[in-house]
């Protein structure tokens, strides 16, 4: 069931996460945050054990190598702007 207060949920952690953690987050690297906070989000309501035991499955097997972090994607790192 979607509702106004969920959308406002999601958006108050993931700036709540810029403000007081990253700091920055360039464009670059934008949808990665947006989807690690969108994972974190949709299992907010599990037991900590679950959240913990569903996160270490969806890293078997993945892996993202520097090359691969930075990478041109087309979008600017802005990192010294």
């Amino acid at each position: 069931m979607a509702h106004i207060q969920g959308i406002e949920s999601f958006w108050s952690m993931l700036k709540r996460a810029y403000k007081d953690t990253f700091h920055k987050i360039s464009p670059k690297h934008l949808q990665r945050y947006v989807s690690e906070f969108a994972g974190k989000h949709n299992i907010r309501d599990l037991d900590t054990i679950v959240q913990m035991r569903d996160t270490v499955a969806r890293l078997v097997g993945r892996n993202l190598l520097y090359r691969d972090l930075i990478a041109d994607n087309g979008l600017n790192n802005a990192a010294r702007t």
